[in-house]
């Protein structure tokens, strides 16, 4: 069996990380875990303080060493702390797994947008939400990919064929 690859998909709200995440996934026949996903089930209102991202974070690690036992998997989140980034590196290790981090980003104006025109997401991110996490997101060092996705789908895309 080939050495599985763990991708953390990391960026503000309203990037485009699921957007990405997705595609990294196809691309890869990857299993895929979102946070979004994650904090609802753990947390039926969220309010997105430290604790609860901690307990949200513990979970997504456990489930994608889980998984990581069976193939590739795309991890989905905002990610906005080294110590979130390092969680997932170490992860990958403890897994026996190659480890690629990309980072989305976006024009501030086009993931206002994005956030504003949600519909049916899983997200709860809204503009506070956003403006939290953008004062509060840690520079990420060590990115495998950079990904500018405040264009059209085939230009983001076509960003992916270096992973």
């Amino acid at each position: 069996m080939n050495t599985p690859t763990l991708v953390v998909v990391c960026g503000l709200p309203g990037a485009g990380k699921t957007t990405v995440a997705e595609e990294v996934a196809d691309r890869l026949d990857a299993a895929m875990l979102r946070t979004d996903v994650v904090r609802k089930e753990l947390f039926s209102d969220p309010d997105y303080t430290d604790a609860e991202a901690e307990a949200v974070y513990d979970e997504l690690f456990a489930r994608a060493a889980d998984a990581l036992a069976d193939g590739n998997v795309v991890l989905d989140a905002t990610f906005r702390t080294r110590g979130f980034r390092e969680g997932a590196r170490a992860t990958a290790d403890r897994a026996g797994a190659d480890f690629r981090l990309v980072s989305v980003e976006c024009d501030d104006a086009v993931a206002r947008e994005r956030i504003r025109s949600r519909t049916d997401d899983e997200s709860d991110a809204d503009i506070r939400v956003y403006e939290l996490f953008r004062d509060e997101y840690e520079p990420v060092e060590r990115a495998d990919l950079v990904v500018d996705n405040s264009g059209a789908l085939p230009e983001t895309f076509a960003q992916l064929d270096g992973l």
